[in-house]
């Protein structure tokens, strides 16, 4: 076997030329799969796809995939981002689609575009979910929320491997609105199953949040936690969660596609 130089890699791999940043959703019943599950299926699809994607050096490389901020395992996604390191340039488009195609149904990538300074993790601050509350008035649902912005704090625990955690989610909450319920409407939204009546949304409370990136991160069921804690809200049936935006948190209370160009007002004093 020859022997490796000093400060040299063993078996080195071609170098990285390009970054291509994908925005994809999981859908359907793929809300279900883990972050571990959702990146072996797209180390899968990078050697389907044919992408020239950059491996890591050593004798049992790895494409270099980056991500940022999973989304729970049970929740679905409009907005999950993954950058990888290509050994030629590609145009994004190209390699969207096929990913995309590769990919599993449920697993749709939507968006791509050539990474470009600041990091993909320093454009994202927040994000927007929103909450299907079936099986409980809305009314009641409005006023557990109202009861929720009035406090200044509310802390709810979350049991994890290394123990209880303390988590104060009205201060990382910006925004929690019930959406205004229109008499007749079809529930589109509303799965098939779901308690009530078919084509009607009476039954069917839709909360949107904006919610700030903290450590820990707070998530959906962080958020009915502490509705529950300050209202006693206990929907009868599980709630449908599906993050609908990640990006930079502006002064409207509005996210900034983590894929486009950042405002001047968040670059960075060095000026990327």
């Amino acid at each position: 076997m020859a022997r490796v130089k000093a400060g040299a890699a063993a078996n080195p791999a071609p170098p990285t030329v390009q970054r291509v940043r994908l925005r994809f959703a999981k859908r359907g019943r793929l809300r279900f799969l883990s972050h571990r599950d959702v990146a072996r299926s797209f180390e899968r699809a990078v050697r389907r796809a044919g992408v020239p994607v950059s491996h890591s050096h050593g004798f049992s490389p790895h494409p270099r995939l980056s991500w940022v901020g999973a989304a729970p395992t049970g929740a679905a996604s409009e907005a999950e981002y993954v950058e990888m390191g290509l050994t030629r340039e590609v145009d994004p488009e190209l390699v969207r689609e096929a990913m995309d195609r590769a990919l599993p149904d449920g697993l749709d990538v939507v968006a791509a575009a050539v990474a470009t300074p600041p990091a993909l993790a320093d454009r994202i601050d927040a994000a927007r979910w929103r909450l299907e509350i079936r099986g409980l008035d809305p009314a009641e649902v409005r006023s557990a929320v109202e009861r929720f912005l009035a406090e200044t704090s509310v802390v709810v625990t979350r049991v994890t491997p290394s123990g209880r955690k303390e988590i104060d989610v009205r201060a990382a909450v910006v925004t929690l609105s019930v959406e205004p319920q229109v008499s007749g409407t079809p529930a589109d939204h509303v799965p098939s199953g779901a308690a009530g009546s078919p084509g009607s949304v009476t039954d069917c409370a839709i909360l949107t949040a904006v919610v700030r990136l903290t450590t820990p991160t707070v998530r959906p069921d962080d958020v009915l936690g502490a509705l529950t804690v300050v209202a006693d809200l206990a929907p009868p049936v599980p709630v449908t969660a599906t993050r609908l935006a990640q990006g930079l948190l502006d002064d409207g209370c509005d996210l900034v596609d983590p894929l486009g160009a950042v405002p001047a007002t968040r670059a960075r004093p060095d000026g990327s």
